[in-house]
């Protein structure tokens, strides 16, 4: 079939131009988009169907877990969790060498999960961290490529706002997707600790380990009410109780009263905690909206069967055509965040990878994993941005011992490729049907 190469080169070209000459992301999808539907359709319906298109994009009751995810997140940042989180964190890592460096990491698994945010949980857990790494001469470079690298694992450890987003745009089950992100992340973190263990002496971490200061048992009653919360939330939704947009909701209150319980949180934060979700949620639905738009414009120039149709013709073997997927998306992950990037090619590589006898879940799940990975990766890794920032590195000091840990990230990816039952094992287990 010939297809007409001028609506994917207006689309990516004048994508990546509005994006080289720094305009917000969502304007330029947004105007990448516009212009794209203008090869087909005169400039007054052109808009038109851009304005359609944007009130569309944004008609799901789904999404509404978004901002209550959003604003739970920011209320268990300001509410004292992440103290709690890491004081458990070390009675579970505190015995291995270079204890801190695995106490990180483990805290950001807990913490991320929770919050449903890598630059959170970057934040959160690497402020924390900082000034006890510091008294134990931790190498400030190397402590801060291991809180970037391990920050997005709570993106697939649930509840994960992008989890969710994937499964409004590919039609599969919230459900079945939080329960299939517990092995691949639970894997990204342990392939993060196994990088500590292998990088320790050349990076010269110190092996001696820490000594949990508080009782035993006072520091696991401390965490209980916090790691309740995931209780909660996935036994809600795996019982039928209630659905992920409803937990979303009780997962805001629960995490206010526990916030007021451990007096960190007063009446006078509530203002900018709200403020700060408002900006962030309006951030993340413009985008939504935008490439709601570009999404409609691609398929009106049937965009995503002209790459199908490449990337089949490419190859005839699964497994070839799955790894160029995975390189598109790495390099892509580089330079967009992951809602659009979920957005724009979800369309385009699902039908492929489901032709190809991959799980939509499963797919799903690949595609945060590797998005995931770019995040951590210069010019536009958000998390590595933010903990470089925490901890006062230079982004030129920390991408060389990010490197190791990036190719541990990519490893990782590639088990969970070629071992599906990784990620279909629990969906299964609970009642899932391929």
């Amino acid at each position: 079939m010939v297809y007409d190469l001028l609506p994917i080169v207006v689309l990516f070209g004048s994508l990546a131009i509005f994006l080289l000459i720094g305009i917000p992301i969502a304007f330029a999808i947004g105007g990448a988009a516009l212009l794209t539907i203008f090869i087909d359709f005169p400039i007054d319906k052109a808009s038109i169907l851009v304005s359609q298109q944007l009130t569309n994009g944004l008609n799901s009751f789904g999404l509404l877990a978004l901002p209550f995810f959003i604003v739970a997140g920011n209320l268990m940042n300001r509410g004292g969790l992440a103290n709690r989180l890491i004081n458990f964190a070390m009675l579970l890592g505190g015995k291995l060498p270079g204890s801190l460096s695995h106490v990180n990491v483990i805290a950001n698994m807990m913490f991320g999960s929770l919050s449903g945010s890598a630059a959170a949980a970057a934040a959160a857990v690497g402020g924390i961290m900082k000034p006890l790494q510091e008294k134990h001469k931790y190498p400030k470079d190397f402590s801060t490529a291991v809180n970037v690298a391990s920050c997005p694992t709570g993106l697939l450890i649930p509840p994960s706002n992008i989890l969710i987003l994937y499964a409004l745009v590919s039609s599969t089950s919230v459900q079945y997707l939080f329960i299939a992100g517990y092995i691949p992340g639970l894997l990204m973190g342990f392939g993060i600790m196994i990088g500590i263990l292998l990088l320790g002496k050349k990076y010269k971490i110190p092996q001696e380990k820490i000594v949990q200061k508080e009782k035993t048992m006072k520091v696991i009653w401390d965490a209980i009410p916090s790691l309740f919360l995931v209780l909660i939330i996935m036994g809600g939704i795996l019982g039928g109780a209630f659905t992920a947009t409803e937990a979303s909701a009780i997962a805001v209150v629960y995490s206010l009263i526990l916030g007021f319980a451990y007096r960190e949180l007063k009446f006078k934060d509530l203002a900018p905690i709200l403020l700060d979700s408002v900006i962030t949620t309006s951030i993340v639905l413009l985008m939504i909206a935008t490439s709601s738009a570009m999404s409609w414009s691609m398929a009106n120039a049937d965009i995503p069967g002209a790459i199908a149709d490449f990337v089949l013709n490419y190859s005839t073997n699964p497994l070839v055509i799955m790894l160029l997927m995975n390189l598109i998306l790495l390099v892509v992950g580089t330079f967009m965040d992951m809602s659009p990037a979920v957005l724009i090619f979800t369309p385009i590589f699902l039908p492929i990878a489901v032709e190809l006898g991959v799980d939509p879940i499963q797919f799903g799940i690949i595609m945060v994993f590797n998005l995931c990975i770019g995040i951590c990766t210069p010019p536009v890794g958000t998390a590595l941005f933010v903990g470089c920032s925490v901890s006062g590195n230079k982004l030129g000091d920390v991408v060389p011992k990010l490197i190791p840990l990036f190719l541990i990230m990519v490893l990782t990816l590639g088990l969970i490729i070629m071992v599906p039952s990784l990620t279909m094992w629990l969906p299964h287990l609970a009642g899932y049907v391929s």
